[in-house]
């Protein structure tokens, strides 16, 4: 059994309880790690028993354990980094991709309010276009309706004073 001048208290390293039950923890996978020696045996009893054996057998396996574990938890950093790194990169590049794509919209829209613009342009001048030629249409079509009209009441007077001399009828025509 660990004696109380070869130990210490985990208690009174100044560690959190967190802390305390990590050195706890560890000391006993260390200990499990180095299974078969004495002061393995004697660091798992020491570790159930709240103390901290300051043999240096102990102490140096202890040390081997959180250097391994401190690097594991390095690699463990470095890939997550290197994984952060890449989904970041991913994301710069898909919100370039999506500035693009959205540059290359508004550009089209863009183009298609100015074919909207022309189109209403041309809607507008070609309505006034057409306005002007039903105007004249409508005056044809009256000038046509007032011959038409003047041509038959002659015709209509010319039959009717047909019977008449021939004096007279030459009378109406030169009017």
């Amino acid at each position: 059994m660990a004696s109380p001048a070869n130990s210490v208290p985990d208690t009174q390293l100044g560690l959190t309880n967190d802390e305390i039950a990590l050195l706890r923890h560890h000391q006993q996978a260390a200990a499990s790690t180095a299974a078969g020696s004495s002061s393995s045996r004697a660091a798992s009893r020491a570790s159930s028993q709240g103390l901290l054996l300051l043999d240096p057998a102990s102490l140096a396996s202890l040390g081997r354990h959180f250097d391994r574990l401190m690097q594991q938890i390095q690699a463990r950093l470095d890939y997550l980094s290197e994984q952060s790194a890449m989904v970041a990169q991913q994301q710069y590049d898909r919100a370039g991709n999506l500035i693009q794509t959205a540059d290359s919209e508004i550009a089209r829209f863009h183009d298609i309010l100015r074919q909207i613009d022309e189109l209403e342009l041309d809607f507008d001048r070609i309505r006034h276009i057409r306005d002007i030629v039903r105007s004249y249409r409508a005056r044809v079509e009256e000038m046509e309706q007032q011959l038409e009209h003047s041509g038959s009441s002659s015709r209509h007077r010319h039959r009717h004073h047909h019977g008449e001399s021939s004096g007279s009828s030459s009378r109406r025509h030169r009017r």
